[in-house]
């Protein structure tokens, strides 16, 4: 689970620097595809937070109840919240600005930054505190008791995969590009 998790943050990180690219761009009144912003802020929203964070969640409610003295109380779970809120605002903003609704650039360049230096921050914060803990502290039993809780909420990320699927089509096609 913990090897799915990490191969989750190498795909978020990925996307986090196309953001940051668009950001800068957007920063140096530079023209931006719009639509790329939205689609992978859908992707962050579709998959991140509807599977890989409540993968997280659940390994870390286990892993309180396992150990209440070894973990941060409410840390993750705010730093989730935080996060479907910012993505949500984001995506209002891209939704008007899509829909030519006049946005300063500037508002939208400072709502990228803070998003993804947030979700920065947070993988940070999970890769460094929270995933040694769970690794170091949970047993190969747990771990399959975890494994057999996630099993409903496991869904295949639908942009990092090698299915025919559709969804994200644009973003694929981009970020194939960018590997050239």
């Amino acid at each position: 689970m913990l090897a799915r998790l990490h191969n989750d943050h190498k795909h978020i990180a990925i996307l986090l620097k196309i953001l940051q690219n668009k950001q800068q761009r957007l920063e140096s009144a530079e023209p931006v595809n719009f639509n790329l912003i939205r689609d992978i802020v859908e992707y962050m929203q579709s998959y991140a937070e509807h599977s890989h964070h409540p993968l997280e969640d659940l390994i870390d409610d286990y892993f309180k109840q396992c150990h209440p003295e070894g973990a941060p109380v409410t840390q993750l779970t705010d730093e989730h919240h935080l996060l479907i809120d910012t993505s949500t605002q984001l995506m209002s903003l891209i939704n008007l600005i899509l829909s030519d609704v006049p946005v300063a650039n500037a508002q939208l360049s400072e709502l990228l930054r803070d998003y993804v230096a947030l979700q920065k921050k947070h993988m940070i914060f999970e890769e460094t505190t929270l995933f040694p803990k769970w690794q170091a502290m949970l047993s190969l039993e747990d771990w399959q008791k975890i494994n057999d809780q996630c099993q409903e909420r496991l869904i295949t990320d639908p942009l990092f995969n090698d299915d025919d699927n559709l969804l994200f089509e644009e973003l694929r096609e981009y970020l194939q590009k960018a590997e050239d």
